[in-house]
């Protein structure tokens, strides 16, 4: 079994440092709920959760020059 490294640490009210082992991630609560993640692998996801078993999510990936 591989070995996994994740770490999380709040930097701020509402916003999130998260770090593993190939990359590292800003998230930050946006209004209603919303979280936006950025990557420094260049990717960028928006959630929100609704109530009940259902949830949204949409997942927009930006190239890196």
């Amino acid at each position: 079994m591989p070995l996994t490294f994740r770490k999380s640490f709040r930097i701020l009210p509402g916003v999130r440092l998260n770090i593993n082992r190939k990359s590292w991630s800003v998230t930050t609560k946006g209004p209603g709920g919303t979280r936006h993640t950025r990557s420094s692998t260049g990717r960028s996801t928006t959630s929100k959760d609704l109530p009940g078993p259902f949830g949204w999510r949409r997942t927009k990936t930006s190239k890196r020059h």
